[in-house]
């Protein structure tokens, strides 16, 4: 295989119009996940033909838990397609998977053939609001998410998700994130605090509480919660870099100074260690004179 057959993250992002949460939701899903080769992950062309198609199918109406064991049913029936979603036809009538092989269809939960008589396939408009699950609307969410255009719906998807499983992390914190990008901190910190009840050890929730209240002014409690993540991942190199920051607002500089060393001996060549650099040559030189 040569180099141009294998894609980033990024190629896969700008090729097919997905998110990096849309794809590692997909790998945890275990749809379509990365190859691995020569300490790089990537995807090659086959990948790509089925990212596309998991897209879809998702925004027609296909569960997620349904299409994952629609491919595992799948993949245990034509134990010689390696790939069912880029070797095979796989088409939907907008709530169960069907797969097209030599003319003939197949539904793989049931292992029956189907008449191929007016099925809807990909190209059609058809979506199912009832009865999805919480995987669902989390699906729906990060589709709407990636495009501007339905960014908005995002929030709602993201909402209903919550609604269908309280204790989703994952759908509370992107919302979270939503409303702080569009600057609603007091709403961010509403739904990190939500994420942290659903799971106290999450070093992402403590990080981006700790950030956004940061950004509200609420220093002590922004420096407990990025203190927090810290003591949960202490290789959490952002979450060094925003205590530095915060520490030094409160003008705490020793503890500024070993989270400026932290965060350059875990990320020394990042975007942001320059400007770690520059932090501790200032502090060395204010506590010189």
């Amino acid at each position: 295989m040569g180099a141009t057959d294998r894609f980033s993250f990024e190629d896969v992002q700008r090729i097919i119009g997905l998110t990096r949460k849309q794809l590692d939701y997909w790998d945890k899903l275990r749809l379509v996940s990365p190859q691995e080769g020569q300490g790089a992950r990537y995807y090659d062309f086959r990948d790509l033909i089925g990212l596309r198609t998991v897209k879809q199918l998702l925004e027609k109406g296909v569960s997620a838990n349904r299409l994952q064991r629609a491919l595992s049913a799948l993949n245990e029936k034509l134990s010689q397609v390696k790939a069912p979603l880029s070797q095979l036809r796989i088409l939907s009538d907008g709530k169960d998977v069907l797969v097209e092989q030599g003319g003939a269809r197949l539904e793989p939960l049931s292992g029956q053939f189907v008449l191929n008589f007016e099925t809807r396939e990909l190209d059609e408009s058809i979506r199912f609001i009832a009865r999805r699950s919480a995987s669902d609307w989390l699906a729906m969410a990060l589709s709407y998410e990636a495009d501007k255009e339905t960014r908005a719906q995002a929030f709602d998807a993201y909402d209903r998700c919550a609604d269908a499983d309280p204790n989703n992390a994952d759908a509370l914190l992107n919302c979270g994130t939503l409303h702080y990008e569009d600057g609603n901190f007091e709403k961010a910190a509403d739904y990190f605090r939500r994420a942290l009840d659903a799971q106290p050890q999450n070093p992402l929730a403590h990080f981006n509480l700790g950030s956004v209240l940061e950004e509200m002014g609420e220093l002590e409690e922004s420096r407990r919660h990025l203190r927090q993540a810290l003591l949960i991942d202490p290789d959490y190199c952002d979450a060094h870099y925003n205590l530095a920051f915060v520490c030094e607002k409160l003008r705490a500089f020793v503890e500024a100074r070993e989270h400026w060393q932290a965060y350059i001996k875990l990320d020394p060549v990042g975007p942001w260690s320059a400007y770690a650099r520059q932090r501790l040559v200032v502090q060395h030189a204010t506590s010189a004179t």
